[in-house]
């Protein structure tokens, strides 16, 4: 607050006519060039004056929103804040927090070099400087202010390959260099007075700058480049924004999950409230709180990460839901081979979008994504042969569904060999991706890994159109020729009798006399 009241001091004495003249001057200069019109970065002489001409563009908009704060005067400010990125090089800086961190380098490298002596202009390095003999000069490809560490460098790749910029040990020493510089003079005239702690108070149109300066000394206190009203006021934010996701996610999880599509709209409800939210809690935090510092850069990093989650959340319970559509169809049997191919092909779908939006979103919030994709797949052939058993039963359900040799519900049997004796029967109850459950006529259940049950002689008793019933009867010694020839005669007669026994010229009934035992 005391630096607001000295600035209206100086103000009321002869800033005032002054930076007035200067404003028109450079509105004018600021019509007349080109909006997008992109920054002169060729050489160390032509990134400074950028520099230079920046600042006193700068100076203009702030005071024109402190002035006048509204949508439109605040819009024009952060479109300019937006081009002092333009001038240094942010490729270490996560992307997520690059325009956050680029503004806050800006106003830092503005504040110590208005406190140490500059060259004059000509003797900065330029594209075109020649030597004494005519010839072109080579151009430097990087150039330091005399008695600092501010270095502007030439990129060497990337989108930006070719142009000077302000280089990354300068972005990342930036905060350092103030800390040494801030109680120096300035050495040369400046628009406004210590323009970085004036950002560090500055706020969205929404809150007016008469309220933080009413505020007590103690909520203005930056800690970590933030004011502590500030971090109770994003902390608040960030907190009823999280409240409101939880009160979803608990309404969402009431009714147990069973592919319906009201199920699924209500599932969808707690995703959705985040993809709903996060740009209104990063609008209110860029715009109207204008966090700053290195604290500033951690909101955007948490809603960075809850908004991929958020989108990876809507296209699992997308393909959840479309899987359970298809499956509830009259042919699909919910625990078949097909339902479960369904779902694998659901999750995979799932898996894969999932691995891609982290990818991007660990790549946007600075973690080396290439470098852990490297070691995952030197990683992956040690996993890979740790779950061979588990892969190997995964082929096995492939095969399966390709073949289809059994359906959940048939009988079947599924022995090894044809000889005579016990054979293992039962009704197929479930085909998962590991194992196939069986039900014996015992009423016990077995659970056949697939691998295992794929290499089996499995025959399919549900599919056989007739089944042969071959029984040997056994008489006692006593019985006679006349009775033997009875049992035979009764027992073609009660097959052919039998409705579901099926006989014709080229098959008959067939009872016969084997043998004496």
């Amino acid at each position: 607050m005391r630096i607001f009241n000295k600035l209206r001091g100086i103000d009321r004495l002869f800033l005032r006519p002054l930076v007035s003249l200067l404003l028109v001057t450079i509105t004018c200069f600021a019509d007349a060039r080109h909006t997008l019109e992109p920054l002169d970065t060729s050489s160390p002489r032509a990134t400074m004056e950028s520099f230079l001409r920046l600042t006193e563009e700068f100076s203009y908009r702030y005071s024109e929103y402190r002035d006048a704060p509204s949508p439109s005067t605040q819009e024009a400010f952060f479109q300019l804040g937006d081009r002092t990125t333009d001038i240094i090089n942010l490729s270490q800086v996560p992307p997520t927090a690059q325009r956050e961190v680029g503004i806050e380098t800006f106003l830092l490298l503005w504040e110590v070099i208005a406190r140490v002596a500059l060259p004059d202009l000509e003797e900065i390095p330029a594209a075109s400087a020649h030597q004494k003999d005519g010839e072109k000069a080579e151009k430097p490809s990087r150039w330091r202010i005399p008695g600092t560490e501010i270095t502007i460098a030439q990129v060497e790749e990337g989108p930006q390959a070719g142009k000077f910029l302000f280089n990354p040990e300068t972005v990342e020493q930036a905060r350092r260099f103030y800390q040494r510089v801030k109680d120096l003079p300035y050495l040369r005239p400046v628009p406004l007075d210590n323009l970085y702690r004036a950002e560090q108070l500055m706020t969205g149109w929404m809150i007016p700058l008469t309220w933080v300066e009413a505020l007590p000394d103690w909520a203005n206190f930056p800690v970590l480049g933030l004011v502590v009203w500030k971090w109770i006021a994003e902390l608040l934010l960030l907190g009823l924004a999280a409240g409101i996701v939880i009160i979803a996610f608990i309404w969402a999880q009431r009714i147990p999950w069973d592919g319906s599509l009201s199920t699924y709209l209500r599932r969808l409800s707690t995703p959705v409230s985040i993809l709903l939210l996060t740009p209104l809690v990063r609008f209110l935090t860029e715009r109207q709180i204008n966090v700053t510092g290195s604290a500033g850069e951690w909101p955007f990093y948490l809603l960075e990460v809850a908004y991929g989650i958020a989108v990876v959340w809507v296209l699992w319970l997308t393909a959840s839901w479309i899987a359970e559509t298809i499956i509830a169809s009259p042919r699909i049997g919910a625990k078949s081979l097909d339902a479960t191919v369904i779902r694998l092909a659901a999750r995979s779908v799932g898996i894969l979008a999932t691995l891609v939006l982290l990818f991007d979103v660990a790549n946007d919030v600075g973690i080396p994504v290439y470098g852990l994709v490297a070691g995952a797949g030197v990683g992956g052939l040690a996993v890979a042969l740790a779950a061979r058993s588990t892969l190997e039963n995964f082929m096995g359900a492939l095969n399966l569904f390709a073949d289809r040799p059994v359906r959940v519900g048939d009988l079947c049997r599924f022995d090894e060999d044809y000889t005579p004796g016990w054979r293992p029967v039962g009704r197929v109850e479930s085909i998962g991706l590991r194992s196939t459950k069986i039900r014996q006529l015992d009423n016990t259940l077995i659970t056949i890994p697939n691998s295992e049950f794929a290499q089996r002689q499995i025959v399919n008793l549900s599919a056989a159109r007739r089944m042969l019933l071959n029984t040997t009867l056994g008489l006692r010694y006593e019985t006679t020729d006349d009775q033997l020839r009875f049992v035979l005669a009764e027992l073609r007669e009660l097959l052919h009798a039998h409705p579901e026994t099926i006989h014709n010229y080229e098959d008959p009934i067939r009872v016969r006399f084997v043998g004496f035992g």
